[in-house]
């Protein structure tokens, strides 16, 4: 962090609406290039991204080391990766007059997935890496189900902790973790001494969906990097302190949902038991209320802190709150579904920049700020411009 930004992207949880982002991404990351040319990657330009499950999954496939130190993927692959992979991940059971109650069934005794082709994808494409290896730094939430409480994996704190530094595969496999959905993940990370044969110490990690705690992951960065700040001795660092030069940049991305009133009202949600708030017509009310719920709550804490310390220009906030029907399903990858999701993100792109109203949580045209594309552009050329100056500061030294 050498020039004048600190710059952070955000990627909230969503199962297979990680298409929403995925396609957004695809458009910043061609604005760079058209600036620095085809071999930027969006890993160049962010000093942080912040990942929650699916959003922790693209993460990785931006921040991942390949063969050549580079990004194991473009931002205009991900979309493939959901597209040939959806339907391996989230199999869909023959329909029969049974389905209904096997599902409901099956939500109730396990996992509805096994998990076993997301996993394996996961170590697929991360290989051996572990998170203090990869191109940037990253945040990834995650939930300790044995002690009941978050854990944050970063890239900062695995330089340091050794066992904090564990396997990326083993981090994204708990952070897509989500309840009714996957199973939770157990995994041990080790710090030997000088005699290799000999562990010092371990750790053990049991956990699951970040998204129970973050679905949203933009303050848990901020809050980390103020945090790195503070540890690594400059202790007048905050947000306010730097008000002036308009030092954070980030943009957050959401992956949609349904307006509350649209799925769920107080008259259907009266008669609910545990198992309609469990499983519901092919939904998960209470997954879906706690992720909208933490997501928006971060939202409104970020515009309220930004709008404040006047940096509302360097934050950009991309969601949709109006997702009907399949779309909104955490778990459909019906060739179908996965186009119109896509088709969501681009009709983001092209929709006019809105922020989130905090009475209403609807997210509400911001006048003369353009389409969100145009925005993209915007930010993808204060990216390049911060870049180059930490290249000649760099060089100066």
């Amino acid at each position: 962090m050498k020039g004048r930004l600190i710059t952070v992207l955000s990627i909230d949880g969503g199962g297979i609406r990680g298409l929403i982002p995925s396609t957004i991404l695809a458009c910043l990351e061609s604005k760079l290039q058209n600036i620095d040319g085809p071999g930027a990657r969006i890993a160049d330009y962010f000093d942080v991204i912040a990942g929650t499950s699916t959003g922790a999954l693209l993460t990785s496939m931006l921040a991942a080391p390949g063969d050549d130190k580079r990004p194991v993927k473009a931002a205009s692959e991900l979309k493939d990766f959901y597209l040939e992979n959806g339907p391996k991940i989230f199999p869909r059971k023959k329909l029969g007059f049974l389905n209904p109650a096997a599902n409901l069934f099956g939500v109730v005794t396990g996992p509805k997935y096994d998990g076993k082709a997301l996993h394996d994808k996961i170590k697929e494409l991360t290989r051996k890496t572990k998170i203090k290896d990869t191109v940037t730094n990253i945040i990834v939430p995650t939930f300790d189900v044995k002690n009941l409480q978050p854990v944050i994996f970063s890239t900062y704190e695995a330089k340091e902790d050794p066992l904090k530094n564990a396997y990326l595969s083993d981090i994204c496999i708990s952070t897509t973790a989500a309840p009714i959905y996957f199973p939770a993940h157990l995994f041990k990370t080790y710090h030997k001494g000088p005699n290799t044969e000999v562990t010092d110490k371990e750790r053990e990690y049991n956990l699951i969906d970040g998204g129970v705690a973050a679905n949203n992951p933009t303050m848990v960065a901020m809050t980390t990097i103020i945090t790195r700040q503070v540890s690594v001795g400059n202790l007048d660092f905050s947000p306010r302190n730097h008000a002036e030069d308009n030092n954070f940049l980030i943009i957050s991305l959401g992956t949609g949902y349904t307006r509350p009133e649209e799925e769920y009202t107080a008259p259907k949600c009266a008669k609910w038991g545990a198992r309609q708030w469990i499983y519901n017509g092919g939904f998960t009310p209470m997954i879906d209320i706690f992720s909208h719920a933490s997501a928006d709550m971060v939202d409104i804490h970020v515009n309220v802190l930004f709008k404040a310390l006047r940096m509302e220009e360097n934050y950009l906030r991309i969601q949709y709150d109006s997702l009907k029907g399949d779309t909104s399903s955490m778990d459909l990858a019906t060739n179908k579904n996965m186009h119109a999701l896509i088709g969501i993100g681009e009709k983001l792109l092209k929709s006019k920049v809105a922020r989130v109203n905090i009475n209403t949580g609807v997210h509400e045209t911001v006048e003369g700020k353009g389409t969100n594309e145009e925005a993209l552009a915007r930010f993808a050329t204060t990216l390049a411009e911060e870049r180059k100056l930490r290249q000649v500061n760099v060089n100066s030294y």
